[in-house]
């Protein structure tokens, strides 16, 4: 006698590979205190000086980092990678590094919470401005 699977095996069993599949995209690990960058590599030029706004920042997704300009003359950079589910953030807008996914924001200053429900700050990445180049260190 031949047994099928029942609707519910099936069920279940596509719901386990959606969530699978789902928690890949963002990645499965909440640490982040890891600094390093898959996509970055040090000495690689990000943007000019003149490409970053003064109170607000651009996102370098291929490069997974963040950089913001908080003052003029004064560059920062983060992870763009929220910590607290590990979307990408999507935005910098009005003082704050911005990820869509649950509204979490961060400061432009120092990568601290603005707005939760992240608990943890973004990991600062490490730059270099030379002239009006500003590179990965």
């Amino acid at each position: 006698m031949t047994h099928r699977p029942t609707r519910r095996t099936i069920l279940l069993a596509s719901g386990a590979a959606a969530l699978v599949a789902g928690c890949s995209e963002y990645g499965g690990s909440n640490d982040s205190s890891d600094s390093s960058s898959a996509g970055a590599s040090a000495g690689q030029e990000l943007a000019k000086t003149t490409d970053i706004p003064v109170g607000g920042g651009k996102i370098f997704k291929d490069e997974q980092v963040v950089v913001t300009q908080p003052e003029k003359d004064q560059f920062k950079a983060f992870t763009n990678i929220c910590t607290h589910q590990q979307c990408p953030v999507a935005s910098v807008s009005d003082g704050t590094i911005n990820c869509n996914c649950h509204g979490s924001k961060f400061s432009i200053k120092d990568g601290s919470v603005a707005n939760p429900p992240a608990t943890q700050p973004l990991a600062e990445k490490q730059i270099t401005v030379k002239g009006n180049s500003i590179t990965l260190a």
